[in-house]
């Protein structure tokens, strides 16, 4: 196994989504191997507040971590973290989560998943990092019946405004690659799961219905 702390060690990451589930895990192994780790989160109740002020302070328990509380459509906020921290390393794992929540409160996709992001590529524009790596999402491969799934498909068949928005994260980072030169990967997770995971997944409630003896939620009409 490669140890990565020379590489890490001694930087600073600005890590958006930090109180989140996969954000609290990268900052955990960043500050783990000695990097400063600039935490972003707005802390909304998307769910629980109170999980993600649990993961925050678990964090904050390391000396090299930075909690800024702000939310990526507020633009001075992050111009004001940009001037004070100039993070060389940028991991933007914060969205508006969730595909089927989309149906029901649209606009806090387009906020959080398309203004937020446009926000952050801006200031990665003026503060170029080394890297910008960001969260898409599985998501934009439904609608594809070929199978396996391949980097190299066209994802033009988005069936959740969610998908939508990542689709239109990757279009938006390529094109600042394209024009300002910004080095940014992005990552279509599927479906993550561990530790201090995010109740609204399915490893939470299929887990928890079953201690409690409930019957698990199936969509779909189980044809998964």
């Amino acid at each position: 196994m490669t140890d990565h702390t020379s590489e890490i060690g001694n930087n600073t990451f600005l890590v958006t989504g930090s109180a989140g589930f996969i954000g609290y895990h990268v900052s955990r192994a960043l500050l783990d191997h000695g990097a400063r780790v600039v935490g972003l989160d707005n802390f909304n109740d998307y769910y629980s507040p109170a999980l993600k002020q649990d993961r925050d302070g678990e964090l904050r328990r390391y000396p090299k971590f930075v909690s800024v509380a702000a939310d990526l459509t507020d633009l001075p906020a992050l111009e004001a973290l940009f001037e004070a921290h100039r993070p060389g390393k940028i991991c933007h794992l914060a969205a508006q989560a969730g595909v089927r929540y989309s149906l029901v409160n649209p606009f806090a996709y387009q906020k959080s998943n398309l203004e937020g992001f446009l926000n952050l590529l801006e200031l990665a524009k003026r503060f170029p990092p080394e890297r910008l790596v960001y969260a898409s999402s599985s998501s934009v491969y439904a609608g594809l019946t070929e199978m396996p799934f391949s980097e190299t498909q066209r994802v033009d068949t988005p069936i959740s405004l969610y998908a939508a928005t990542k689709k239109a994260d990757e279009l938006m980072a390529h094109a600042y690659s394209h024009l300002f030169g910004l080095p940014t990967v992005g990552l279509r997770f599927f479906t993550v799961y561990g530790p201090w995971g995010r109740p609204d997944m399915a490893m939470w409630l299929f887990t928890e219905a079953m201690l409690k003896a409930q019957p698990i939620k199936v969509f779909n009409y189980g044809q998964m």
